[in-house]
């Protein structure tokens, strides 16, 4: 059975009411009457038809005309006139935390040839289209950009790029590409996210500015505008376009740097640049050559004639240099030269160089001597450089290094030349350390006009060049000359030795035979005794005899003359034979004694002479008296002051200074045996 015999006539009622509603409903969403927009996107109207007409110029109907109207549709139901609108719908503008958005006009006043940017300094609201372009906004790419938030953008007339996505109501596909490619530069540039420059990363950043005037004929870096807080166009670091080209700004790198921080920067009007501080270290100090900066008058003084000084902040050198310490200094505007203010060592030697690499192109110094020897000299020259005289020396000749190679060079290695032609190369090897001394005294005054200090120039050993080796075979004749030297020196020294030793022996040797010579001193003394003794004998004989004779010649001259003549006779034979017989005897004893005596006395001689070694003899028997007696040689009890001799101690005392005293005369003057007595 077929279900609609049931329905009665008011079900059939409701039911066309419900399909009439459904099919207006369609007519009206089809016709474009009733609109829903969800609260998290916004709708774009543009009108299709009007009683206006469409727009004459630009792109936005301001005034109802047939086009994109400038007002957006928010969230919620709307009901428009039927066929008369069509709806785009959009999502909201959302830039994240810490990002940039850019915005790009598609309709308002055009940007004039000298402009690169849309100014926004009257129509600086993308949320109200209708205020922006009754207020003279410019099309194109905006100067202002968008920070973090949510925006209710009309994006038929503004397009916003972002880190994320492109927001726009797209038209064609021309279009998409050049915002795809403006997308692209402005990612190159990082320019979807602040600048942020960190302490730790000892960095500064360099600006240009992409729009604005440019710079007057002459200039290579803007100057520094608005930079004061006061000041009412303070831009702030470049963060407000506007202010800073009302201000006087001009396009080009900027004199003025980045510091540390973060900075949101419209990347298609300035790009930054991140250069290194500039860190003047411990020890040296910065001459700053500025390129840019205003006209000042020159202050280095009348006596001072190789260029200008100028004050800190105008072009030139500066006349007062940069103390050690970080600096956030424009090196496009100008050039600091590091200058060292500690000693520093320039080495004229091919294989080694300092720290500093200024003396790394110079080598040895090539000499020719007098006696036509070419040897190679290494040295080295302390300098000091007062670091008020540092820009003197920068302004003279650029950079410390080229004063090193186009004036220290070549004026060391002429002094060093000029002495060599003076010196034979014996000369030059012996006489080094007065060199050295002499050329510290005399360059020293050559270095004070350079504006240098010199502290000292050491001297290395000249040596061959290469190829050659005549100088090796005479520092080998050197060291044999100084090895004989040597030897002759050590073989003097052995024989001094030698007779030291030989001394020493011989007196070893007497000092064995003391004992024996002593016995002999007294030997000598009892044989000269017992030859005077029978000396004395032979005469006392000898005159006994002659009495007697006289006697008995007295005698018989008394008894007779004629028996007197006789005996007088027989007694004078009788007297002279035994006058001659005593006088043999005594000559013989006298001769014998005599030699003896000789001969002990040339060997007492050798130890000191016979009172010296008879004094020795008597202190040794005193001495031996002593031992056997026990006795002390110091009394152990003393009375009497000390001026008293007596006793054993005096007695010592005096035979030790008879002995002192006489070994003192025996040396001041040589001593002599008594004279042999003469017997007639």
């Amino acid at each position: 059975m077929d279900t609609a015999q049931y329905l009665g006539p008011m079900e059939w009622l409701a039911i066309e009411i419900v399909a009439l509603i459904i099919v207006l409903a369609i007519l009206f969403w089809w016709s474009g009457v009733i609109r829903y927009i969800p609260n998290d996107r916004l709708g774009i109207l543009e009108k299709l038809w009007s009683f206006r007409g469409s727009v004459n110029n630009g792109f936005i109907a301001l005034g109802g005309e047939a086009g994109f109207q400038p007002d957006v549709v928010r969230g919620g139901l709307h009901f428009f006139m039927p066929f008369q609108y069509s709806m785009h719908r959009a999502n909201l503008v959302t830039i994240p935390q810490g990002q940039i958005g850019y915005v790009f006009a598609r309709d308002g006043m055009s940007l004039p040839p000298t402009q690169t940017l849309a100014s926004n300094t009257e129509a600086d609201d993308f949320q109200d289209v209708r205020a922006f372009l009754e207020k003279g906004g410019q099309k194109g790419p905006q100067r202002k950009i968008l920070r973090e938030g949510t925006y209710a953008i009309n994006l038929a007339q503004f397009i916003v790029l972002t880190a994320q996505s492109n927001y726009a109501v797209n038209l064609n596909a021309s279009e998409q590409k050049l915002f795809s490619e403006m997308s692209e530069m402005i990612a190159e540039r990082d320019g979807f996210e602040p600048v942020v420059i960190r302490d730790a990363d000892d960095m500064i950043g360099i600006v240009t500015i992409h729009d604005g005037p440019a710079l007057p004929d002459g200039e290579i870096i803007a100057p520094t505008v608005a930079n004061d807080p006061k000041d009412p166009n303070f831009h702030n670091n470049f963060q407000d376009p506007e202010k800073f080209l009302n201000g006087g700004g001009y396009r080009g790198r900027q004199l003025q740097v980045l510091a540390d921080g973060s900075y949101f920067l419209n990347r298609i009007f300035a790009t930054v640049e991140l250069v290194e501080k500039t860190i003047i270290g411990v020890g040296t100090v910065g001459v700053v050559v500025s390129y840019t900066g205003r006209r000042s008058a020159d202050v280095s003084g009348q006596s001072y004639r190789h260029g200008e000084l100028v004050e800190q902040g105008s072009r030139g050198v500066w006349s007062t240099p940069l103390l050690p310490g970080k600096y956030a200094f424009n090196t496009y505007a100008g050039n600091i030269v590091i200058v060292p203010t500690t000693n520093f060592v320039l080495k004229w030697t091919k294989e080694q160089f300092g720290e500093h690499r200024l003396d790394e192109n110079l080598s040895e110094v090539s000499l020719i001597t007098r006696d036509a020897f070419e040897p190679v000299l290494p040295l080295s020259v302390v300098v000091h450089i007062d670091y008020m005289k540092a820009p003197l020396v920068v302004q003279r000749f650029g950079d410390i290094k080229r004063l090193v190679e186009q004036t220290l060079d070549p004026m060391v290695s002429a002094y060093f030349k000029n002495i060599a032609q003076t010196k034979t190369l014996i000369e030059l090897l012996q006489e080094r350390s007065e060199i050295q001394r002499k050329s510290g005294d005399e360059m020293r005054a050559k270095f004070a006009s350079y504006s240098l200090e010199l502290q000292e120039v050491l001297i290395g050993t000249p040596r061959a060049g290469n190829g050659q080796n005549s100088i090796e075979q005479i520092l080998i004749q050197l060291r044999e000359r100084q090895i004989a030297v040597e030897k002759v020196e050590t073989y003097r020294l052995q024989e001094a030795a030698a007779i030291q030793e030989r001394t020493l022996r011989e007196k070893e040797a007497l000092a064995e035979q003391q004992a024996k010579i002593t016995t002999s001193a007294l030997a000598i003394e009892i044989s000269e005794n017992e030859g005077k003794a029978q000396l004395a004998r032979t005469r006392q004989q000898a005159e006994t005899i002659q009495v007697t004779a006289k006697a008995e010649a007295e005698k018989v001259r008394l008894a007779g003359l004629g028996e007197a003549d006789r005996i007088k006779a027989i007694a004078l034979a009788d007297a002279e034979r035994i006058k001659a017989t005593g006088f043999a005897d005594a000559q013989k004893v006298r001769a014998v004694g005599l030699a003896e005596a000789e001969a002990t006395e040339k060997k007492v001689a050798a130890f000191g002479g016979p009172d010296y070694q008879l004094n020795s003899q008597v202190l040794m028997r005193f001495a031996e008296a002593i031992e056997n007696g026990r006795l002390p040689l110091v009394p152990q009890i003393q009375v009497g002051g000390g001026g008293e001799k007596g006793g054993a101690n005096g007695l010592v005392e005096m035979m030790l200074s008879m002995l002192v005293a006489d070994r003192l005369g025996r040396q001041s003057s040589p001593a002599a045996l008594p004279a042999p007595v003469e017997q007639h």
